[in-house]
């Protein structure tokens, strides 16, 4: 799992540095400075952190210098008046803040929306904290929207019978309807099917 530590790291030394720099020394103005981040740091990949894009890291680190006090609130607040990258900016920061399993609602907002990068988001470390039944689900929506497994954190170890169950009849239906399963949804079948013999 990525640390604050790292993303620093990644971002240290580029031209947006100064800025991030100066918005971490005032996290009272935390809203104003999370929604600058796209236009300040960029949104380019980071070679350092895969996965992450710079201001994807800027507004991590933008909610790890908020005071514990405030971390739940203004963490719920940036996504739900966020735009579709400062959500997925929420949800990969999750990981990273001592807010528990507080931040549940937002997980359980961005499995039920159509967006696969929110999706994917979702279903990252932090989906640790989402009960077995809902975690199936989301990795089922994964599958139904074309969202690579490889995305889903702890799959191998999460996958279950019951699981595979409901991606043999999610196989029945594509089948049906003359379409094929997606490879990797289909490799995940057999591993879980096999290992049931």
């Amino acid at each position: 799992m990525i640390r604050p530590e790292q993303l620093r790291a990644a971002l240290r030394g580029t031209p947006s540095s100064a800025w991030l720099d100066a918005a971490l020394d005032q996290p009272t103005m935390i809203a104003r400075s999370f929604a600058a981040a796209g236009r300040r740091t960029g949104r380019t990949p980071l070679p350092d952190v895969p996965d992450w894009t710079a201001d994807e890291a800027a507004r991590a680190l933008l909610l790890a210098a908020l005071p514990p006090d405030r971390l739940t609130a203004e963490t719920g607040d940036l996504y739900r008046y966020g735009d579709a990258d400062e959500k997925r900016a929420v949800l990969k920061a999750l990981p990273l803040l001592p807010i528990g399993a507080r931040a549940l609602p937002l997980l359980h907002d961005a499995i039920r929306t159509n967006d696969a990068r929110l999706l994917a988001a979702a279903l990252g470390p932090y989906a640790r904290h989402l009960d077995q039944a809902a975690w199936r689900q989301a990795v089922l929506k994964c599958v139904f929207m074309g969202v690579p497994l490889a995305r889903v954190d702890r799959l191998e170890e999460r996958a279950d019978a019951e699981l595979a169950s409901m991606l043999a009849a999610f196989a029945e239906e594509r089948a049906a309807a003359g379409r094929p399963m997606p490879e990797d949804a289909s490799a995940l079948l057999h591993r879980l099917t096999s290992e049931e013999t």
